[in-house]
């Protein structure tokens, strides 16, 4: 993973945008949607190579909410929904571009994520999107770096991991393709370089695991290790 060559590449800068991220982890081997960022100021091309339908969402360094402003559209199905969809996210305040991606086959969703703890260090976070984490609390912790047993272990401590397995008759996710996630995210938080990271949801198929939204901030200057 080119971690370092990422932050000398953005040196100075403390969080980043999704397309960003999304670049990181692609080039780490995790899949994300096909995509295109559009930058204010760009100009919207009809033959935009990407397959309908699809999502765009608002990008900014100063928005961290992108649900909170209404920045996200999505089941765009042709280029007039499409440009209008851009304009009005261009139109959002501190909006820096658009980030248009090719919608996701509906999966299992999960949460993986990192972040520095003052008492353990880094820490990797994992566990069920949806109700499992909104109202259970249903998630697990543990120490970074992870090895592909630990990893496993992690996923096994919370009890949503039934929706992994096959319920009511379902196929079983493909849990080697999540602890992939989970290990490159590991390797990212023992980096040293990397204050938090949340991949917020992580589409689980019985074949593959898509990172659907993606956050990541530096550790400050004073605070970063090695």
């Amino acid at each position: 993973m080119e971690l370092k060559a990422f932050f000398e590449k953005n040196r100075g800068r403390t969080t980043f945008l999704e397309h960003e991220v999304k670049g990181l982890l692609a080039g780490a081997g995790i899949s994300v949607p096909r995509g295109r960022y559009l930058r204010k100021g760009d100009m919207l091309s009809y033959d935009i190579a990407l397959a309908y339908p699809l999502v765009a969402k608002v990008s900014s360094e100063r928005i961290s909410g992108k649900s909170d402003v209404r920045g996200v559209r999505l089941g765009i199905g042709n280029y007039d929904e499409l440009k209008q969809s851009v304009d009005e996210l261009l139109q959002i305040e501190n909006a820096e571009g658009v980030l248009i991606e090719e919608m996701a086959p509906q999966g299992t969703e999960v949460i993986v994520g990192g972040v520095i703890d003052p008492q353990f260090g880094p820490v990797v976070m994992f566990g069920p999107g949806g109700i499992f984490v909104e109202l259970y609390r249903d998630v697990a912790f543990g120490l970074a770096p992870l090895t592909t047993e630990a990893a496993l272990r992690l996923v096994r401590q919370v009890k949503g991991v039934k929706l992994l397995e096959g319920y009511r008759g379902g196929p079983p996710m493909d849990v080697d393709s999540l602890l992939t996630v989970i290990r490159v995210v590991s390797e990212i938080m023992a980096s040293g370089l990397v204050e938090e990271i949340d991949l917020n949801p992580v589409a689980l198929y019985p074949k593959g695991a898509v990172v659907l939204d993606a956050k990541m901030s530096a550790r400050p200057v004073g605070k970063v290790s090695g």
